[in-house]
């Protein structure tokens, strides 16, 4: 069992005065910050703000711990270091590759979008459109939010190049089948890009066993700095054309970053590697097995808040009602303001949000006005049983 003491004490918001008394369920916003990433973030402010990767001793310094962080979460996720690379968001990160794909693609060919994603996975692609490229939405239960895999195939073709779709969606929750989804568009000959930003937090995947081509997540929500962190597989990376300065072009790690990288933020994504050694030392586990103990603990603890709103009068719970299908970001669509909700529940010590959360496309698709938003309740393996209970009263008094 996840030992909550020792995971909260990594965190220093929960000893923060100013956030005494107050239950955070907005992670899927972000996450806080543990405090390794925090201690190399000020180190390298501190000791390291130079120009990195060069021959005095703090620059060689800086360029090291930079390696060091890309090498570190590679082999977290079970990838080569070079097919790691940072960028300043997710979003970023995919208008990046989708025009990598314009200049890769014939006009007439298609890719595949869904409408359960947030718009960082889907909005650039189907702006490629406009320039020849054939857009296939694979659309979701109108009811549910599921995403059906059995509702690709007839998607799926010789004009097919690319397949899009979430690890989750941050609205609907349901974790989607990303190795069975990778094998069918892969038997199609198309090359498959998942936005994990919503499932990342809950457990780093394996992304070399999972078999997606492209995995993109943002640090800022799995404990870390503010990047956007994007693994592109080789083999797809080696045919991409380049985005970078044309001397960078044959340089994986560049290729797909046409600005320069945040130094310090970079660096400071080591911290999240330290902070997972330091709980899998802790437990006596590897780091891999975490994973497991991270979804056992918000699992126990989600069902209980999945009891306490299904049913409600009034109250849409988006996505399933078991725990064990979903990550714990659960959606709740109102008769009245979600935004108003989320104020209510301010006064009452829980800190959440109320909003389209940039899933326009897939709130539209479930007959939801995203002008009244949803009420999103978020949270992580740092969530304690007592704050679920807080938010269960919490909710039963506001809803």
């Amino acid at each position: 069992m996840l030992d909550i003491d020792f995971v909260r004490a990594q965190f220093p918001a929960f000893s923060e005065p100013s956030l005494r008394g107050q239950a955070f369920f907005e992670n899927a916003g972000g996450s806080y910050a543990c405090q390794p990433v925090i201690d190399r973030l000020t180190r390298f402010y501190t000791e390291r703000k130079v120009q990195p990767y060069g021959p005095f001793a703090a620059s060689a310094a800086a360029g090291a711990e930079m390696d060091e962080a890309r090498s570190r979460l590679a082999m977290l996720l079970g990838v080569d270091s070079d097919e790691l690379s940072f960028g300043p968001s997710t979003t970023q990160n995919t208008y990046v590759l989708a025009r990598a794909f314009r200049q890769f693609m014939q006009p007439g060919e298609a890719i595949v979008v869904t409408n359960q994603d947030h718009e960082a996975n889907s909005g650039p692609w189907r702006r490629l459109e406009a320039e020849g490229i054939e857009i296939r939405e694979w659309k979701i239960d109108p009811d549910t939010g599921h995403l059906d895999p059995e509702a690709l195939e007839p998607l799926l073709d010789e004009k097919v190049r690319l397949v899009c779709f979430p690890h989750c969606s941050n609205v609907v929750g349901e974790i989607n089948p990303v190795t069975e989804i990778t094998a069918r568009a892969h038997a199609a000959g198309a090359f498959v890009c998942v936005d994990g930003v919503s499932y990342a937090p809950h457990g780093f995947p394996d992304v070399g066993e999972l078999g997606p081509d492209i995995y993109l997540f943002s640090s800022y929500k799995t404990y870390g700095p503010h990047q956007g962190i994007m693994v592109v597989r080789r083999a797809l990376a080696e045919v991409l054309p380049n985005q970078a300065h044309f001397f960078n072009g044959d340089v994986l790690t560049k290729k797909f970053t046409p600005a320069g990288p945040d130094h310090a933020q970079v660096a400071a994504c080591a911290g999240m590697a330290d902070y997972v050694d330091g709980l899998a030392a802790h437990h006596g586990c590897e780091a891999h097995e975490l994973h497991d103990l991270m979804r056992a603990h918000e699992t126990r603890l989600l069902q209980p808040l999945l009891d306490a709103v299904s049913g409600r009068n009034g109250v849409r719970l988006l996505g399933p009602r078991d725990a064990a299908n979903r990550a714990p970001t659960v959606a709740l669509a109102l008769p009245s303001s979600a935004e108003a909700a989320a104020a209510e529940l301010a006064t009452r010590g829980i800190m959440a949000g109320g909003s389209d959360f940039y899933a326009v496309r897939p709130l539209q698709a479930m007959g939801i006005d995203p002008a009244r938003g949803v009420l999103r309740l978020s949270f992580v393996h740092y969530t304690s049983e007592e704050e679920v209970a807080k938010l269960i009263e919490a909710l039963d008094a506001v809803l």
